[in-house]
């Protein structure tokens, strides 16, 4: 069939005219100069709210417990809290205000057994000193680059602690700071209708280029992370090793992975590491980019900056982070124990993400629930083709306070159209994770995953 051809119209050459500039520059110094008045210094509202359910921002959690010693699952510094009210789907219609409409979905799934404890708002999130020292320098320097698929002028911090727009907001999670390098052994599972489950355990090292002390962004070569996966159970996966250079901009340089393959005894390059490609191990209960709930590069979304509102949110779950809960105690048919977690009221911004049209990505559209306190993604609803709720995403959260930072201690990934999901991050029984362990990027090269794997 012939067809005519289309030429832009004066409008489309105006906007793609547009697009091609940088997206944003820094604030200007009155704005910056609220970091740390009004603002914390990544940006959040230090108050509380006018009803009095969240508190203001005191600094965090800025010493660990007395009880806490290094190599420990962190003890929970609130153990004698007590829930203050649970939402089941019985008084769902009370609190749907303060859910996103993918929590209202699994409430909707499994109204039998989905319930969230709430619990008293703490504002644990802390970051150390010198973080901070550099969020505020960013705020008057970073810009976005050209379409907005990486950042300019920033160094070690947030870069828009005071952000304009949808990108320059993502940008915030995937720059956040989660430690110069991290060693983890942890588990992921994704169990069947009746709860049965496999654990895989993986071993990953990650370097952080863009964290590491005196570093900005000219000086890492594009590179925001050095990254190593190694699969050491079960035996039909053990030995599979994945390694990625982890690229900041990654419209202008893809990231780079290579895979070693215990069976053919090669390292290979792994160009479909990334975008919605299935997730290692994951039985398909998960993407590539949702890895650390959104990953990777923004390319293929036009995103909306909403703006701010009250949600319910997992926040300092360290029951489902302690060692004295086994995988079993948390992993249940359709959802992680409800009687483990803990939820609160946090302030979270809000972001669209919608396809590009022409570009492809499984999930046509997703919004994203962004912790005002450390632009850690909190929630995450995942819409497919036809507008419909399809996964839904909730980042159970610590604070690592020997560090400190807040991050998972364990990721769900939740599918409401076939029953199942994924946890990810177990490490109940495995030794916690380090974020002082050394490495370097020789480390990360193809020649030492090739001696890795013939170990």
């Amino acid at each position: 069939m012939m067809h005519k051809k289309r030429w832009p119209t004066l409008v489309h050459l105006i906007l793609l005219t547009c697009m091609s500039l940088p997206v944003s520059a820094g604030v200007t110094a009155d704005e910056a100069a609220r970091l740390g008045a009004d603002l914390t210094p990544v940006g959040a509202t230090k108050a509380g709210n006018a009803a009095g359910t969240i508190p203001a921002w005191q600094g965090g959690i800025t010493q660990p417990p007395a009880n806490y010693k290094p190599g420990m699952h962190h003890p929970d510094p609130f153990a004698e809290d007590r829930p203050l009210f649970v939402i089941t789907a019985e008084n769902l219609h009370e609190h749907e205000a303060n859910l996103s409409p993918g929590q209202i979905a699994l409430f909707k799934r499994y109204p039998d057994t989905f319930r969230m404890p709430v619990y008293a708002s703490r504002r644990t999130a802390s970051l150390p000193e010198q973080i901070y020292e550099r969020t505020i320098a960013n705020a008057t320097t970073a810009t976005l680059t050209k379409h907005g698929n990486g950042v300019l002028n920033a160094a070690e911090g947030i870069p828009f602690p005071i952000p304009k727009n949808g990108l320059e907001a993502v940008w915030n999670h995937l720059l956040r700071y989660r430690g110069t390098t991290l060693s983890t052994s942890s588990g992921q599972a994704s169990p069947t209708a009746d709860g049965s489950y496999v654990v895989v355990r993986l071993k990953e090292d990650i370097l952080w280029a863009y964290h590491q002390p005196g570093a900005n962004i000219e000086t890492i070569d594009n590179k925001l992370a050095y990254f190593r996966q190694e699969v050491l159970s079960p035996p039909r996966l053990a030995g599979q090793i994945l390694v990625v250079h982890e690229t900041l901009n990654q419209a202008a340089e893809p990231r780079k992975a290579w895979t070693y393959n215990p069976g053919q005894r090669r390292v290979r390059r792994a160009p479909n590491v990334g975008y919605d490609n299935p997730g290692t191990a994951s039985d398909g209960q998960r993407t590539n980019d949702q890895s650390d709930v959104f990953n990777g590069a923004p390319d293929r979304y036009d995103w909306t900056l909403v703006g701010k509102r009250e949600l319910y949110v997992p926040y300092n779950s360290y029951r489902l982070h302690s060692d004295q809960n086994s995988f079993d105690d948390i992993l249940q048919p359709g959802h992680i124990n409800p009687e483990l977690t803990r939820y609160e009221l946090h302030r979270v911004w809000v972001i669209e993400a919608r396809l590009k049209e022409g570009l492809r990505n499984i999930y046509a559209r997703r919004t994203f629930y962004l912790d005002e306190d450390s632009w850690q993604i909190s929630i995450a609803d995942q819409y497919d083709g036809r507008g419909e709720i399809w996964r839904v995403s909730e980042a159970h959260v610590i604070n690592y306070y020997d560090v400190p930072l807040t991050w998972t201690t364990l990721l769900a990934v939740y599918d409401v159209q076939n029953g199942r999901y994924l946890a990810m991050g177990l490490s109940n029984e495995f030794k916690p994770a380090r974020f002082d362990h050394p490495l370097d990027r020789n480390q990360f090269t193809t020649e030492a995953l090739r001696q890795l794997g013939r170990r």
